[in-house]
């Protein structure tokens, strides 16, 4: 559903599925969301839009740079344990300004003040796996590894979702979103959810 629905964003035919007046009504009193999307806050990154979905299909969670906190795992756990979705999208992107940010402190020493300090600090770890070995990673590079990082660190983080993806009933997949042609492609998967990456 979900790479169908991307394929139809990019060709420009989107279906605006479950937006009428009728099905908001019917979804008024509860929502069941077929998926959990946890992304980054880039106002360019709408998953609703680029997966062409409607109102109840998806549980979203933003933050910039898809940053992992005790918030977000709380409403991570929360799509998991009480919506019961049987799947999380990591969804990373090109042009990251959290990536670029943090690779800039990482080269320069220099660490935004403020809360912005936590966003970097929370990426600093993917831009220093990817220049493992004294490798000196493209910007792409980074952000593929900070979504794969990403899905490693909720899976190690929250045993609400080590547990079902142990029992099979849920998986985690990261994928990376292009701004500029809209197309999402699968990085990595965790669990069996029908797709490789």
């Amino acid at each position: 559903m979900l790479a169908a629905g991307n394929a139809r964003f990019v060709a420009d035919e989107r279906a605006h599925p479950n937006q009428d007046v009728h099905f908001r009504n019917r979804i008024a009193l509860q929502q069941n969301p077929f998926a959990i999307f946890f992304g980054c806050a880039d106002s360019r990154v709408a998953a609703e839009i680029i997966f062409d979905q409607g109102l109840g299909d998806l549980f979203v969670v933003r933050t910039a740079g898809h940053v992992v906190d005790p918030s977000v795992l709380g409403s991570l756990e929360f799509g998991v344990a009480v919506l019961n979705c049987p799947l999380i999208v990591v969804l990373g992107h090109d042009s990251c300004g959290a990536v670029t940010a943090a690779s800039e402190a990482v080269r320069t020493g220099e660490v935004p003040g403020g809360f912005l300090r936590d966003i970097v600090e929370r990426v600093t770890p993917s831009v220093l796996a990817a220049s493992r070995g004294g490798h000196s990673p493209s910007t792409e590079e980074i952000e593929r590894e900070h979504v794969e990082r990403t899905c490693a660190l909720i899976a190690e983080r929250s045993t609400v979702v080590a547990d079902r993806l142990r029992a099979g009933a849920l998986g985690i997949v990261g994928a990376e979103y292009d701004l500029a042609h809209g197309e999402a492609r699968v990085l990595r998967v965790l669990g069996d959810v029908g797709v490789t990456a």
